[in-house]
């Protein structure tokens, strides 16, 4: 199992939509609103054998409203 994060920039007004649409794709185990740079953290589990660049190009970035990704991938929880 590989865990990661994507900080999502949305067009402005647009977070509670983009969160919304989010939710409804029950890809994401957690999804928080957030405040600076990015306006929504989401939390992702995929299997090991799943490519992460992928995932996020084709299952997160085609939301209508998102502007902007940053993937952060995790190597181990504590």
């Amino acid at each position: 199992m590989q865990t990661f994060f994507v900080e999502i920039k949305c067009k402005l007004g647009k977070t509670y939509e983009v969160a919304s649409r989010l939710a409804d794709a029950e890809i994401a185990s957690e999804i928080y609103s957030t405040a600076g740079t990015y306006d929504i953290l989401a939390k992702f589990h995929v299997d090991d054998h799943v490519d992460i660049g992928h995932f996020v190009g084709e299952k997160v970035q085609v939301i209508p409203d998102i502007m902007d990704t940053h993937t952060i991938i995790t190597f181990k929880a504590f």
